[in-house]
């Protein structure tokens, strides 16, 4: 299947080796500009706009906090508006997204996650984005992603790092992961939030002094998990890191008999598809996948055979300080 290709580099994610040596002269380049830009005054939306991010490429669990963000905002009577760029969907925007009238392919698959939670604008003009969100009654804009982009005045970010894999090599991209060098991006940062348990999670916090600094893990809904017991499963998943999914089936008890990673984002093909749903019945097993992947099969014709076989596994954040998480957000 094309999807095992086209991975982000391997070497990222391990000690600095000779591959990320001969790119540092490009990596020293483009994360120079990189804190450059962060430093540019970005347009005030006149509301407050609190910025969910990562520091590196790759998934961290970035889409899963800013839901809960919102959940603490909305229940706290906010009016949070959700704002993403939409990438992977053809309107550039603004427009408020509809899942029963968009798909993926029009507004990209985490805003459709995002409006279950909220009113969700997506716009790749950020300050745009924002600007029809106060006009549409936001009391605030939760942004998914953008804490690197100057566009938008943030009001406070919160930095997620996965527990595992933390900065990786500690290299800015091409050479590592990293979106911007690591310190530029806590100076412009109020909080980072740890996904999972993991050493190198813990030494990125550790350089994260003065920020707030929290933990939380990915909990998979349990009645989802129930009718996966005693099932083999066939598991697939085209995110950041397709590995936390596959443990995560695992360390809940799941047995996989095919794991079968796709690239961030990916658009499953008519081909890849029937693959998937062929594999899955030759050999006795369930389909699973992750609800960004899923975004991404409905409502599109051609995939309608493995949206409709193949079972979803929802996870929730659950933080650690959850008590204080809330007093900071809300203070």
């Amino acid at each position: 299947m094309t999807g095992r290709a086209m991975r982000e580099p391997a070497f990222w994610w391990r000690a600095s080796g000779l591959t990320s040596g001969l790119l540092s002269p490009l990596a020293a380049v483009y994360g120079a500009v990189a804190a450059s830009r962060m430093n540019r005054p970005g347009h005030n939306v006149g509301i407050p706009v609190i910025c969910v991010g990562n520091p590196t490429l790759g998934g961290a669990g970035k889409t899963p906090v800013a839901i809960a963000v919102a959940q603490i905002l909305d229940s706290a009577g906010k009016k949070p508006f959700m704002l993403s760029r939409g990438y992977g969907g053809a309107f550039a925007g603004p427009v408020r997204v509809d899942p029963a009238r968009h798909s993926a392919a029009d507004v990209g698959d985490e805003p459709l996650l995002l409006a279950r939670v909220a009113p969700t604008i997506v716009s790749r003009d950020r300050p745009a984005g924002a600007d029809a969100a106060r006009a549409a009654g936001a009391g605030v804009v939760v942004m998914d992603d953008g804490f690197q982009n100057p566009g938008l005045r943030k009001s406070r970010s919160i930095l997620v790092v996965d527990g595992r894999r933390g900065i990786g090599n500690g290299q800015v991209f091409p050479a590592g992961p990293l979106r911007a060098p690591l310190q530029p991006q806590l100076q412009s940062a109020q909080a980072m939030l740890v996904i999972g348990a993991g050493e190198a999670g813990e030494r990125v916090a550790a350089q994260a002094r003065e920020l707030a600094v929290f933990h939380g893990r990915l909990e998979p809904d349990a009645q989802a998990l129930a009718a996966l017991k005693g099932k083999p499963v066939l598991a697939f998943a085209g995110i950041g890191d397709p590995e936390k999914f596959f443990r995560t089936l695992r360390d809940a008890g799941i047995e996989i008999r095919a794991a079968i990673p796709f690239p961030d984002h990916h658009r499953y093909s008519r081909s890849e598809a029937d693959d998937l749903v062929g594999q899955a019945a030759r050999d006795g097993l369930v389909a699973v996948t992750t609800e960004k992947d899923m975004a991404r099969l409905a409502r599109q014709d051609d995939l309608t055979a493995l949206a409709s076989s193949a079972r979803v596994l929802p996870v929730t954040l659950k933080v650690t300080e959850d008590a204080a998480f809330r007093r900071w957000l809300l203070g």
